[in-house]
Order: C-alpha cells, then sequence, then structure tokens
C-alpha cells in the first residue's frame, strides 16, 4: 500500500489518478484550491484525506506535506499534476498571462516538490511524477508560453532524477499527449485576449482548431490513470513517460528533424571548438 500526494485531484488526470489509486487500496492525500471539490468529487474515505492547496502557495505546501505525513505516516508517491494552459501567440501573451501560467505550473510544482523531499530524503525511498505534456518536448505555435513551461519541467525533472537516484528516490517526467479531459475547457485553458492578425496563419489557426479538438482527444485519460497507479511499483523507472500515440509519433517526429539539422549544420557545430595548437597558446 502506498501514500500519494496529488495535486489538481478535483478533476482531469489528477481525480482520476486518485481514484484508481483508492480502489486499489492505497491511501491518498487529494489536493485541489478548493478542499470541498475533492470530497464531492471523490465522496469521504477512510483512506482518504482531502486537503486545500494553492500550489503557489510555499507555506500552504508545506502544511500540506506536514499533515499529509501526521495523517499516513509517509508520502510514497508525489504526483505533481496541477496546472493549466495558455494559447495565444507568444508575442499575444501579456505579461500578467505569462506571469500567471508560471507561477501555477513551474513554481508551484517547485514549492510542493521541496516541501515533499524533505520527508522522501528522511526515508531514502520515494517516487516523483511530473506532469509535463507532448509539449514539453515539442512547441507548436499558438502554444508557445504554456510550452515553455512544460520545457522548464522537463529541465527540472531531469535534473530531479540524477540528484535524488542516489537518495533512493525515483523523478519521473510524464508526457501525454492529446487526452479527453476537460484540458481544452476554459476551466483549464486560458486564452489570451490579444489577437495579432499576422499570426492568423499559425496561432490563429491553432486557436481556431483548438474548440474542435475537445472532446475528441485520442488518449483514454481512464486508462492513463492505470497506467500510473501501476507505474508506480515499476522497480527501475525511467526519466521519460510518453504516454499517447500522438505523443510517440511527435518525438519521433521531432528526433528525426533533429538528427537532419546535426547532419546537415555538425561542422559548423564543432568548428568552435579550440584548434589544439590554439588551446595550448591561449
Amino acid at each position: 500500500m502506498k501514500t500519494w500526494f496529488i495535486t489538481g485531484a478535483s478533476r482531469g488526470f489528477g481525480l482520476r489518478v486518485a481514484r484508481r489509486a483508492l480502489q486499489r487500496g492505497d491511501t491518498v492525500v487529494a489536493t485541489a484550491r478548493r478542499e470541498a471539490a475533492v470530497v464531492a468529487a471523490l465522496g469521504a474515505q477512510p483512506n482518504l484525506l482531502a486537503l486545500p492547496l494553492d500550489v503557489t502557495d510555499e507555506a500552504q505546501a508545506r502544511s500540506a506535506a506536514e499533515a499529509a505525513v501526521v495523517r499516513f505516516g509517509a508520502i510514497d508517491v508525489l504526483l505533481n499534476n496541477a496546472g493549466f494552459g495558455l494559447l495565444g501567440a507568444v508575442e499575444e501573451a501579456s505579461a500578467l498571462e505569462v506571469e500567471r501560467v508560471y507561477r501555477t505550473n513551474v513554481f508551484g510544482l517547485l514549492n510542493v516538490t521541496r516541501a515533499v523531499l524533505p520527508h522522501m530524503r528522511a526515508r531514502r525511498s520515494g517516487r516523483i511524477l511530473n506532469v509535463s505534456s507532448i509539449g514539453g518536448y515539442r512547441g507548436t505555435a499558438g502554444f508557445g508560453v504554456y510550452a515553455s513551461t512544460k520545457f522548464a519541467v522537463e529541465g527540472l525533472s531531469e535534473a530531479l532524477h540524477a540528484e535524488l537516484a542516489p537518495l533512493g528516490i525515483h523523478v519521473t517526467v510524464v508526457e501525454p499527449g492529446y487526452f479527453r479531459t476537460d484540458f481544452l475547457d476554459a476551466s483549464s485553458l486560458a486564452v489570451s485576449p490579444t489577437s495579432i492578425a499576422d499570426y492568423n496563419g499559425t496561432a490563429g489557426a491553432v486557436r481556431s482548431r483548438a474548440a474542435g479538438l475537445n472532446h475528441g482527444q485520442p488518449g483514454d485519460p481512464d486508462k492513463l490513470a492505470r497506467v500510473l497507479v501501476d507505474f508506480a511499483d515499476v522497480p527501475d523507472p525511467p526519466v521519460r513517460l510518453q504516454l499517447g500515440s500522438d505523443t510517440v509519433a511527435a518525438m519521433e517526429a521531432k528526433h528525426a528533424a533533429d538528427a537532419a539539422i546535426l547532419a546537415a549544420w555538425r561542422t559548423l557545430s564543432v568548428s568552435t571548438d579550440f584548434a589544439h595548437d590554439d588551446a595550448s597558446t591561449a
């Protein structure tokens, strides 16, 4: 039996993972901005602790982690799931919009991770699953600012993986594609009110397509929840976990495109090193 600490647990992936973990007998600390929303979604259960948590509030994150340990004795799995999207061209996004999405997607993840890690380090055990996105590996028009937050999550996760592995704590960044959740709803996706006509063929076209994609995405979120709950038992988890055929296809395409760039520009790329004689006389 494991104890999960889940952010953004009132809906979407967080809710489904919490429900699945509870069904298999795990204990769950399910957090969201509104505690009542978690209770309404999951009901009152003896192995569930619902807590209010605004991940942008560092002090509240520490209090929630301490409450989890007091109630259940430990935190075995941290699922950093809370986050939202921003749709619009990079130039269209205001400084306030950019700051808001970074505050939740990046700084919020850091707040919760720093709050939980002292407890995991003390036990030399734990799993951290950081929810990124297909956009954390490949930026696209219309989702540049959102993708940049997930690129940050990817870099943080890689570093944490290296720092924590010797301490018995495993870190994996989870990269879902498009799943049939409410991510493209207004509750999860902010749309920049500024629209610049020059971007109508790129970011503007993505704005138009997004509404049509909603609730027709290829990924099954219940299957994702089952995979993640089972994945928490994998003995040697990878640093990245791709979920969804669209994510796999996008990553394969990016790898091929990057390999082509390296091949075409290799001579120029390596030309900036010191020549042997230059290095010896510098």
